[in-house]
């Protein structure tokens, strides 16, 4: 039963928190918002948000040890959805106004300024899902809602025999193609926002929750 599943919105102090706790609950399990190490530790799903710059976001989840609860959710296998800014962190490290600040290192990869005539990207957006998506399953062609002027841009991931590859799903701002979602086993995020994507957002949300 959904009912019996808890996921906590990680409180780092960034983020749009009401509406991510909202969207959530919608889907039918039992969400906490809090900054709590060893409750986001226990909830069977992690989301995290973010909002604003990169170092800001990273000051924000260092100081409540959220990092590390990441990390160690991860090493057990436990489902994590980083959103926006909450899935910039997840990468090695941002770079905005010249400053280069460390992320998780999750995964390789540089956030950087778009690329694209007019920034910041905003409004809906089509992505290229690949083939297997769990994320997209039955949201062909649907529209997201972005809100961002940095993001991954020309990301490959080297792999081999022993790690599988991340399902990577692209969009494109300008003639700027830029890494839209990442799933990676227990590890899911998303640039654009599900919680302001309507039908398509909250149909994504669902198949998360399906995972926990």
């Amino acid at each position: 039963m959904l009912a019996t599943k808890t996921v906590v919105v990680l409180d780092y102090g960034s983020g749009n928190l009401r509406s991510a706790v909202r969207a959530v609950e919608r889907t039918g399990v039992q969400v906490e918002l809090t900054g709590d190490f060893e409750r986001g530790l226990a909830a069977d799903g992690l989301l995290v948000p973010g909002v604003g710059a990169y170092a800001a976001c990273m000051a924000g989840l260092k100081a409540i040890k959220g990092d590390r609860l990441i990390g160690r959710r991860l090493a057990g296998g436990r489902p994590v959805l980083g959103i926006c800014v909450g899935m910039q962190v997840l990468f090695a490290r941002g770079i905005e106004h010249g400053v280069e600040t460390d992320g998780c290192d999750e995964w390789p990869g540089v956030v950087e300024r778009l690329q694209a005539p007019v920034v910041p990207h905003m409004g809906w957006n089509t992505v290229e899902a690949p083939e297997g998506t769990a994320a997209f399953a039955g949201l062909e062609g649907e529209r997201f809602y972005f809100v961002h002027s940095y993001g991954v841009r020309d990301w490959t991931l080297e792999t081999n025999d022993r790690t599988k590859a991340p399902l990577v799903t692209w969009a494109e701002h300008g003639g700027d193609r830029f890494v839209a979602a990442v799933e990676n086993g227990p590890l899911w995020a998303t640039q654009f926002h599900p919680e302001k994507s309507g039908d398509a957002g909250a149909a994504l949300l669902r198949n998360w929750v399906a995972t926990l």
